[in-house]
């Protein structure tokens, strides 16, 4: 009987989980950074966009390949060169969403900003904002802005088992 109530459990909090996955942010939105989480279709082409249009003033891209050369990045990124030295900023040290919001609280504290837009993949963006929220003083303003992606059950049973793990060690730390 235990298990069927966990079991159901998993499934209810499952489907809240599908039906609370962020879309994009709402147009012309404007924050003081955009924050690129690598690994995902369409993101980096997300981040650039933003930036190019004024809707950011800086751009961090965490996560990157340190095989990825910065000339590298700034081509696949389509940015004018003297808009990538003077606001792009690269985190070359984070392998995990963990770790990319480590390197996102320090950028954010480095630059002292206010409001930041986190770009990601849909069913990434919970477990993200989880974590970077978490390393940010309370008042930084987070927008969510999830990239559509193809997904198929199996990702979406890992992510949530992802996202409860980290909701718990959240909690409990």
């Amino acid at each position: 009987m235990v298990a069927l109530g966990v079991g159901l459990g998993w499934f209810a909090g499952f489907a809240l989980f599908l039906a609370r996955l962020p879309g994009p942010a709402p147009e012309g939105a404007r924050t003081e950074g955009v924050v690129v989480l690598t690994g995902g279709a369409g993101r980096l082409q997300r981040g650039a966009d933003i930036l190019a249009a004024g809707l950011a003033g800086r751009l961090l891209v965490s996560g990157v390949d340190p095989a990825v050369t910065p000339a590298q990045l700034r081509d696949a990124l389509g940015l004018d060169e003297r808009l990538f030295e003077d606001q792009v900023d690269l985190g070359f040290t984070a392998a995990n969403t963990r770790a990319n919001a480590g390197e996102v609280a320090e950028w954010v504290e480095r630059h002292r900003l206010r409001s930041v837009r986190i770009v990601t993949s849909d069913y990434h963006a919970p477990r993200a904002r989880a974590e970077i929220a978490a390393r940010l003083p309370a008042d930084v303003v987070l927008v969510i802005d999830a990239v559509p992606s193809d997904r198929t059950a199996r990702v979406l049973m890992r992510e949530y088992g992802k996202f409860l793990a980290a909701r718990t060690r959240l909690t409990f730390a």
